[in-house]
């Protein structure tokens, strides 16, 4: 993301508003639900499901702003690609992964695919990563087990976040 910024900054000041927009609501929406999926094991829809049009709407702007629909295009993509992946591995194993979960892949999808299917790619991976070293962690400090449940979307949302601020833009 940042390079997509540095872009915008070089390109289309509405555009940069409008991304700079979308990443602060995804790093409030990110603190928010980490907080609440850690203390009670769900991602409620009352900040899941607004954020599909308030994200997109984001996104898309920034996207017509900049001259780019494909941007907005990839979004999409991305959104309904991590979307389906998510519900695949919910209907294999659903005792796995709660549907919070598969809701909320939609939305890191769209930012992710903002940027392009290098980092959605990359983004899913990152938070399979960031939850199998949370997990280990747990098992190292004793503070849990192979069997304890963990709450996957912070590890969803540090993977996107880490992929946006590390990943660079082709």
């Amino acid at each position: 993301m940042v390079t997509r910024l540095l872009d915008f900054w070089d390109s289309s000041t509405p555009a940069l508003l409008f991304t700079l927009a979308a990443t602060a609501y995804l790093i409030w929406l990110a603190v928010v639900l980490s907080i609440i999926d850690i203390h009670t094991h769900t991602l409620p829809n009352r900040y899941v499901l607004p954020a599909y049009p308030i994200a997109g709407a984001l996104l898309l702007a920034a996207a017509l702003a900049a001259g780019m629909p494909m941007y907005a295009a990839v979004a999409l993509g991305g959104a309904v690609a991590m979307g389906a992946l998510y519900w695949l591995l919910w209907v294999l194993y659903p005792a796995g992964m709660g549907f919070g979960d598969v809701k909320l892949a939609g939305v890191l999808g769209l930012f992710l695919g903002f940027l392009g299917w290098q980092h959605v790619l990359v983004g899913v991976a990152a938070g399979f990563v960031v939850g199998g070293l949370w997990g280990i962690t747990l098992i190292a400090t004793r503070r849990g087990t192979a069997k304890t449940a963990i709450p996957f979307g912070p590890s969803m949302l540090a993977g996107t976040l880490a992929t946006m601020l590390l990943v660079p833009v082709a």
